[in-house]
C-alpha cells in the first residue's frame, strides 16, 4: 500500500504541467478540495496541492518544449544521477538531466523505452508528499505499455521492483512492489496493456475517492472528461479513468472495505 514512508523505487510525488496553472488549480479544487499554495516567487510559478494544510500533489507551468499537459509521476532514488545513467544504458531516454532543485533534493525527468515519461527524486529537504491513501489524495500509480514484461525489465533494472500476475477476464494485470518489504504490503501500482488504439505509453495516477461516481460528475461538470465510465472491478474498488479541461489523464478509485 503507497504511504508516505518513501524507499527505494516507491512513488514519492506527483506533479501536473499544465498550460494554464491558475484554470488547472481552480478544476482540481472544485473535484478534490485541494488548496494550491505558490512554492514562492523564485519557483516560476510552481506550487503545491494541500489538503489540511499537507502536500498531497504539486503543479507547474509547462517547461519543456513540445511538451502536453499531464501528470508525472516520480520515483523516489538514493541517487538521482545514477538512476538516469542507469535509464539511458537500459534503454530509456533522459530529457532533462539531474539538477538540483535547491535544497529541496535532486531530480531527472526520464522516459522509458515504451515512451511513458516519469521522473526521479532524491530527497533533501522535501521527502516527498505528505499524504497519501486516503480520500483525495494519492492511493495507485498505473503505468499503459503495449509490452509490460519489457516495461517491467526495465524498471527492475532502475529499482529491482518485483511483480506478480492478475489474472482478469481482459488481460493479465500485474501489480507491482518496490524491491523490499512483504510483497504485498510493499504493492503501490500496476502495469496494464494500452486500453485503446488512441492512447499512448503514459503512468496514470489513481487518487481514492468516497464517491467514483460523484467525482466522474463533477469532473465533467468542470470542464474535463470521463475517459472510462465508473465501473467495478472485483475485490479492487469502483473505478473511473478521467481527463482534466487539458487532456491530462488520471483515475479515481473507491477502494472495496478492507475486511
Amino acid at each position: 500500500m503507497l504511504g508516505t514512508q518513501f524507499t527505494q523505487g516507491s512513488p514519492s510525488w506527483i506533479d501536473l504541467g499544465s498550460p494554464d496553472p491558475e484554470a488547472a488549480a481552480a478544476f482540481y479544487g472544485a473535484v478534490f478540495g485541494w488548496e494550491f499554495q505558490s512554492a514562492g516567487p523564485d519557483a516560476g510559478g510552481y506550487g503545491f496541492f494541500r489538503q489540511d494544510g499537507r502536500t498531497v500533489a504539486a503543479l507547474g507551468p509547462l517547461t519543456e518544449e513540445g511538451a502536453h499537459s499531464a501528470w508525472t509521476v516520480y520515483f523516489q532514488t538514493s541517487d538521482a544521477d545514477a538512476t538516469q545513467k542507469a535509464a539511458a544504458a537500459a534503454g530509456g531516454t533522459v530529457r532533462v538531466p539531474a539538477f538540483d532543485v535547491m535544497d529541496a533534493g535532486r531530480m531527472a525527468c526520464l522516459t522509458d523505452p515504451a515512451g511513458a515519461e516519469f521522473a526521479v527524486w532524491q530527497p533533501g529537504a522535501v521527502k516527498g508528499l505528505e499524504r497519501t491513501s486516503s480520500v483525495n489524495t494519492l492511493v495507485w500509480a498505473e503505468l499503459h505499455v503495449s509490452e509490460p514484461e519489457s516495461a517491467l525489465a526495465f524498471y527492475r533494472t532502475l529499482f529491482g521492483w518485483r511483480w506478480a500476475g492478475l489474472e482478469t477476464p481482459d488481460m493479465t494485470y500485474r501489480v507491482v512492489s518496490t524491491a523490499e518489504g512483504d510483497q504485498e504490503d510493499a504493492s503501490f501500482g500496476g502495469v496494464a496493456e494500452l486500453q485503446g488504439a488512441d492512447e499512448g505509453p503514459r503512468w496514470v495516477p489513481y487518487f481514492e475517492v468516497a464517491d467514483a461516481d460523484a467525482v466522474s460528475h463533477s469532473v465533467r461538470g468542470n470542464g474535463g472528461s470521463v475517459l472510462m465510465p465508473a465501473a467495478d472491478v472485483p475485490d479492487v474498488g469502483r473505478i473511473a479513468r478521467l481527463a482534466d479541461p487539458d487532456g491530462a489523464a488520471f483515475a479515481v478509485l473507491k477502494p472495496v472495505p478492507m475486511g
